[in-house]
């Protein structure tokens, strides 16, 4: 079966966080391989990136994504004070799409909400599981703020009706009664022009896009866990076994039972 680009959502990960008092530290140019959010407490300084200089002040707030050159530092008469937080994972650059940060649009003006106390999250953090989770569910309530406070501008809200229409057909694949028009319910757009931006995305119908995933996720079962087939064919909301089979055939060019054989040879060849 040829290999699709399906979104497999990871967990939106806290790094790291700090406070920077105000001083003259600089930092770059160089790259992260996280995001880094900052908020700027009092003072103001510079961020260079993408051959822009931006002054930051009070109030406002900076990203650096991934892989972005960056240089940053602060203003020698009146130094920034701030605080910041990195984080990682596929649900982060989900999340900032909502909001109108970007690599080209890395700051935020200032808002009427005070976003500093969200960024403290010495109290939620540690090396146990449970504090773990915490200062990532802090995290995930923080860049909420910044979808409220900086959402996208409808002009680019559009682009996301393809996401959205992915995000109902990944998340429900396996009820055997997901039809399209749920999915054009849930995405709340003409059907027409959904049909259409999402053709043009993917290059599949939104049936036929439904159909290769719930398939690549069997084949992921079949690949892992062992299943019978019937249970495999539920798990992806095929309630009957037969149908599932003529279906996965048409989709990889081998049964099912034959693809979990392939797996099961290839992984005994490896031991």
């Amino acid at each position: 079966m040829k290999p699709m680009n399906f979104h497999m959502q990871e967990d939106l990960v806290c790094i790291n966080y700090g406070y920077k008092p105000s001083n003259l530290h600089r930092w770059g140019p160089g790259v992260r391989d996280v995001y880094a959010l900052h908020y700027i407490i009092s003072g103001k300084g510079c961020l260079e990136t993408n051959d822009t200089i931006y002054t930051i002040k009070t109030g406002e707030s900076f990203l650096i994504c991934p892989q972005m050159e960056v240089f940053y530092y602060p203003d020698p008469g009146d130094p920034w004070e701030y605080i910041w937080i990195e984080f990682k994972g596929e649900e982060a650059l989900r999340l900032l799409r909502m909001t109108q940060l970007s690599p080209h649009n890395p700051v935020t003006s200032a808002s009427n909400v005070n976003l500093e106390p969200l960024f403290r999250i010495e109290e939620s953090t540690g090396m146990q599981q449970f504090e773990k989770e915490r200062a990532n569910a802090r995290l995930h309530l923080l860049l909420s703020y910044y979808i409220e406070n900086y959402p996208r501008t409808n002009n680019t809200i559009k682009t996301d009706y393809v996401t959205l229409a992915k995000e109902c057909i990944e998340n429900n694949y396996w009820k055997e009664n997901l039809t399209v028009s749920d999915i054009v319910d849930y995405v709340k757009i003409d059907r027409t022009y959904l049909f259409r931006r999402f053709k043009e995305a993917t290059g599949m119908s939104i049936s036929g896009y439904l159909t290769a995933y719930r398939i690549q996720r069997a084949c992921v079962l079949l690949e892992t866990y062992g299943l019978s087939i019937k249970s495999i064919a539920c798990s992806v909301g095929y309630k009957d076994q037969l149908y599932f089979s003529r279906v996965f055939k048409k989709v990889t060019t081998l049964s099912p039972s034959e693809y979990a054989k392939k797996h099961t040879d290839k992984r005994e060849k490896e031991l």
